[in-house]
């Protein structure tokens, strides 16, 4: 990497401008389009199980592409896979503006999840690079300004997208993506290094057979849960099956898609992945399905529902901001944890009346996990992933995170069916209780967190 003028800390500061920017590509899209269900379902005269495959569809996606561009970008550095990610963004933009029907509208919606794959893994591996290059760690200012952006967009996100929606419909978000798209690709074009990074031997050597046959449980998976039945128990066993050739595959492929060798002997870093599934499963069910109960079930408009979810994203804000630079994780988790379960449990206590104050109280709530599992999980595979492959583990990192993602849209699917109801929301709310006490119980019987992590530098972990 070339030299670089850096601040007191060593940090080069113009760094940050295209690490937030192309980190925020992911979050922006999964935020805006929330209040855009509805309108979205009306328009095409679609229910609500299958506009939720807007969300799927882009978190199916990115969690195949996620640990490919991570691994890539550990390969050849962040430019040469930043930059032609961001233009898929921009060209995934256009098709969702344009699109005549769902199934386009679907299909632009994978583009954006393959498009926004660079963009997390590059931001950490330039972290990394950047401790490399000066000796010291990187600040942990700098991996708090990563979370606080993006809970900054998703603060945003929803009352941008009311309001999107409001003067030019619900096409209108779509075409945010492009010049979001240009404004990004323009900064990583004129900041990130030039210098390439020498590629290893064979790093081209994508395993297809690998990366087909986690996709394929996915998406199996995703159709048993959206439709749980006895006449769909196939679809459980086809995704069973894929789960089991996926681990053949990776347990005998010299180039992994996702090292389950590397996976099994970090069993720290292995149970973060476990923690974000179980947080991002309760993240998103808010974000989705409380936010689409808001329009259907409390009868808000789109510009209401996206005002109503601000207290949720700018409480994480402040809790990223009051406990960003204290590293320690545990204690972040087990609060992260308690606030979950109380969210959870508030959203039995709502009816087609509720009051506002009780909606911003929800919110409130719901806000503390945000803020704190964002921290603590990025500090957790910062410290606990091996330095040399920091790309690849972020990108699992949200790839995990994608998974919950999917089996909250899936969960949504199978709750609410025609419409975002009440009686759909507190069966569902059940269900996330559950998930609660199960991420407290993986946390506090953790030790490893309360264990000194790594340091930044040395090659603990690689086989």
């Amino acid at each position: 990497m070339t030299t670089r003028a850096g601040t007191r800390d060593g940090f080069d500061r113009k760094l940050l401008a295209p690490l937030v920017s192309g980190a925020v590509l992911n979050p922006v899209n999964s935020t805006i389009i929330a209040v855009a269900l509805v309108p979205i379902g009306v328009a095409f005269g679609a229910p609500a199980s299958a506009t939720a495959w807007l969300i799927s569809a882009l978190y199916l996606a990115t969690a195949v592409g996620q640990p490919v561009a991570g691994r890539l970008i550990d390969a050849y550095g962040p430019r040469p896979v930043f930059l032609p990610a961001t233009a898929l963004v921009g060209l995934a933009g256009v098709l969702g503006t344009l699109a005549p029907n769902l199934g386009w509208l679907i299909a632009a919606r994978v583009l954006l999840g393959f498009g926004t794959c660079a963009g997390y893994p590059a931001a950490m591996r330039l972290i990394r690079d950047e401790s490399d290059r000066t000796g010291r760690d990187s600040p942990a200012s700098v991996l708090t300004v990563l979370a606080i952006s993006t809970q900054t967009i998703s603060v945003i996100g929803p009352a941008l997208g009311g309001l999107l929606i409001g003067v030019g419909g619900w096409r209108a978000p779509f075409a945010l993506n492009v010049p979001i798209a240009l404004a990004a690709f323009a900064l990583g074009a004129r900041r990130f290094p030039k210098t390439p990074k020498p590629a290893a031997k064979g790093s081209f050597d994508l395993d297809l057979p690998g990366m087909a046959l986690f996709a394929g449980s996915l998406v199996a998976l995703l159709l048993f849960l959206m439709h749980p039945g006895a006449g769909d128990w196939y679809l459980a066993a086809i995704a069973a099956a894929g789960a089991a050739g996926f681990a053949v595959r990776e347990l005998t492929c010299a180039r992994p898609f996702i090292d389950l060798r590397l996976l099994g002997r970090n069993g720290p870093l292995l149970r973060t992945y476990g923690r974000a599934l179980l947080a991002y499963v309760i993240a998103y069910s808010f974000l989705y399905a409380y936010t689409q109960w808001l329009e259907h079930g409390r009868g808000l408009s789109a510009a209401e529902a996206g005002l109503a979810t601000l207290p949720l994203f700018a409480t994480g804000i402040l809790v990223a901001l009051v406990s960003g630079r204290r590293e320690q994780v545990r204690g972040k988790l087990v609060v992260a944890a308690l606030g979950q379960l109380a969210g959870c449990a508030l959203l039995l206590t709502l009816d087609s009346s509720a009051a506002v104050w009780l909606l911003v109280v929800v919110a409130l709530v719901a806000g503390i996990p945000q803020g704190l599992n964002s921290l603590a999980l990025q500090n957790s595979v910062y410290r606990q992933a091996n330095p040399a492959d920091i790309g690849a583990s972020a990108g699992l990192l949200r790839t995990f995170g994608y998974l919950g993602a999917i089996v909250s849209s899936a969960l949504q699917g199978a709750f609410y069916g025609p419409a975002a109801e009440t009686g759909g929301l507190h069966d569902l709310a059940l269900l996330l209780l559950g998930i609660g006490v199960v991420f407290l119980a993986v946390t506090v019987f953790d030790r490893a967190l309360s264990k000194t992590t790594t340091p930044p530098g040395k090659d603990e972990t690689r086989a």
